[in-house]
């Protein structure tokens, strides 16, 4: 028995975020055959959920790239990795040293969630303040509000490609942490960074699902580098055309650009749907 596994930005959603009237029907086929598929995003919940809501979406679910899976049956989270307070002040520290300002997103009791960080100090920062509680209802509070029973589930920043370049190596050699890097905003040289706990990955997590819910093969679909994890473990891996190169080099094949319902075409003619 087949489990797909969606990435949401950049793959099952179009260029506004939001699920097709297209890839809703084929989302209702899927479910009136019985077939499963569930998502693995960066997203966190909160960023998700309506999104998702009244689309068939009821196995757990794998959200900020594997650190934790909610299971909606119960409504609370199965699995979590969260940073230790080692790791915390290591990351701190690589992004104090190259005037980087760390954002550090939280999971709190009744599962809530929100982001901390020390004083802004560029445009893009004060940018993406905006965009987290516009786009993602995300509140964003300074450091000094930072509850003392919340767990750090992830810590970002947006800045120079050579002060992010930078601080990816300061804390490559620090075995229980991995990296997620990209292009923020590329005529400014402005780069985005992401560090998880290194059980948290994408691929760890389907693996965990596909186990625990008893699935025969995985089928997954995804365009950017925190998809990787998720490729090297599915029996079938699929990029929209719009996926990074190194997405596509790994995939089973190429498909349909997101924002032309790419991901829904491919599986109506694969399912016959």
């Amino acid at each position: 028995m087949d489990l797909i596994v969606f990435d949401l930005d950049g793959t099952l959603l179009n260029k506004s975020s939001k699920i097709s009237a297209y890839t809703r029907e084929t989302l209702r086929r899927l479910t009136a055959r019985g077939i499963a598929y569930t998502v693995a995003t960066g997203r966190a919940l909160h960023g998700a959920v309506d999104i998702l809501d009244d689309h068939g979406f009821l196995l757990p679910q794998i959200y900020k790239n594997g650190v934790m899976i909610w299971n909606p049956e119960i409504g609370s989270y199965s699995t979590s990795h969260v940073l230790t307070l080692d790791e915390i002040g290591h990351v701190a520290d690589a992004f104090t040293e190259r005037d980087v300002t760390p954002f550090f997103f939280t999971l709190e009791p009744g599962n809530r969630h929100a982001a901390y960080h020390p004083p802004l100090r560029q445009k893009a920062e004060y940018k993406l303040v905006k965009s987290f509680e516009r786009e993602r209802n995300l509140p964003v509070r300074p450091i000094a509000e930072l509850p003392a029973d919340a767990d750090i589930t992830n810590i970002s920043a947006i800045g120079p490609d050579t002060a992010i370049n930078a601080v990816a190596e300061m804390i490559q050699d620090e075995d229980q942490l991995v990296a997620y890097m990209g292009v923020a905003i590329e005529d400014r040289r402005l780069n985005w960074i992401d560090i998880h706990h290194h059980s948290g990955s994408k691929g760890g997590a389907v693996q965990s699902l596909k186990q625990e819910l008893g699935f025969s093969r995985v089928i997954c679909f995804g365009d950017s580098d925190n998809d990787l994890s998720m490729f090297e473990t599915a029996d079938e891996a699929y990029a929209p055309e719009n996926a990074k190169d190194s997405i596509k080099a790994a995939a089973t094949a190429v498909i349909g650009h997101h924002d032309a319902d790419g991901i829904a075409r491919f599986l109506r003619e694969r399912f016959d749907l």
